[in-house]
């Protein structure tokens, strides 16, 4: 027996309307169709599934048996294409629905404040959830499409993700209260050449930055490096304890030295080493002009914090009811304002 063949929206919007309504000058009323129009649609449609769906008599409309078990058919998928629509136009809207956050931990703790803040302020409707891991487990739930959107410290290498830069901060050296650096703002980086210095366990991107300043500095790679922490504030204890001294990017001093009256803070000679701290997305993502624009309103939220905030992209704005912009392209480091 041969298949029926496929029936237009139209039709079976004409149909539903004749089933619920069981007379065709009320029913064409209901969805702005003409009586003659929605007579031929619901024709159309019997010929098309081979089978009668109504009895036209003078007086009234009557749903055959077969009318009977498809109109309930016929309101299913008209339900379901109004909620396909429905969805398209909220995927339309930007910052509605699902943003997942990857963040690092050495900056979960400092920028997430500011970035709870802006989405609760000025996107309500978007559904943020956030996921710390570190940087490779970041970089690889990234692509698979587990994460869309990562806060972290770049460069990252990647060539198929796509940097959006927010600021660049200083690291600081937390030495115990009373150390001969305490308290100094012209270090030399020569001073960490013979430091007892603490650090985070393997797998930390901070970790990496640190022994890289450490050589840049001149130590050698035969000095001992004790690594005893999984995180910052168990790092200063140990410093606040006398075991050694530390480096701290600049957001975090604030928080993390306060836990003890026991430390204190030694700033380096200009330039003074730092990180550089951006948004990463999939290169091509179809949110992109959604994440360029996140992260220019994020650069404006992150001004109050001891950073130098990066230029934005020409024609990015932080603006929630600017146009679209267009690909992302990632921006220059051009420092905006004085950390």
């Amino acid at each position: 027996m041969p298949r029926a063949k496929q029936p237009s929206l139209s039709q079976l919007r004409a149909f539903a309307a004749v089933a619920e309504h069981l007379h065709f000058r009320d029913a064409a009323a209901a969805i702005g169709m003409s009586q003659p129009a929605l007579s031929g649609a619901l024709s159309a449609l019997e010929e098309a599934l081979g089978v009668q769906l109504v009895e036209r008599t003078t007086r009234r409309v009557l749903l055959s048996p077969a009318g009977e078990r498809l109109a309930v058919r016929a309101k299913a998928v008209l339900y379901a294409v109004g909620a396909l629509l429905d969805e398209a136009e909220a995927v339309r809207a930007p910052f509605t629905g699902v943003l997942r956050l990857g963040v690092i931990p050495t900056v979960a703790p400092y920028l997430l404040p500011s970035v709870l803040r802006l989405v609760q302020e000025r996107y309500p409707a978007l559904d943020l959830q956030v996921h710390e891991e570190q940087t490779s487990s970041l970089l690889e739930g990234l692509p698979a499409g587990r994460l869309d959107l990562l806060l972290l410290a770049v460069p990252l290498g990647q060539p198929a993700v796509t940097e959006l830069p927010l600021f660049e901060e200083d690291f600081v050296l937390i030495t115990p209260d009373g150390h001969e650096f305490a308290g100094r703002h012209d270090l030399p980086r020569e001073a960490l050449r013979e430091l007892p210095l603490l650090l985070l366990d393997e797998g930390h991107c901070l970790r990496d930055q640190a022994l890289d300043i450490c050589r840049e500095a001149g130590r050698a790679d035969g000095v001992p490096v004790t690594t005893t922490a999984a995180g910052l504030a168990t790092l200063v204890q140990l410093v606040a304890g006398g075991l050694g001294v530390t480096l701290l990017p600049r957001t975090a001093v604030r928080v993390e030295t306060g836990r003890s009256d026991r430390l204190a803070t030694g700033y380096f000679a200009a330039p003074a080493p730092a990180r550089r701290i951006a948004l990463a997305m999939r290169t091509g993502a179809a949110r992109a002009a959604e994440f360029e624009e996140f992260a220019a309103a994020l650069r404006e939220a992150l001004r109050e914090l001891p950073v130098r905030v990066a230029a934005a992209p020409p024609g990015v704005t932080p603006r929630a009811d600017r146009p679209a912009a267009s690909s992302a392209t990632a921006a220059a480091w051009r420092p905006a304002s004085p950390g």
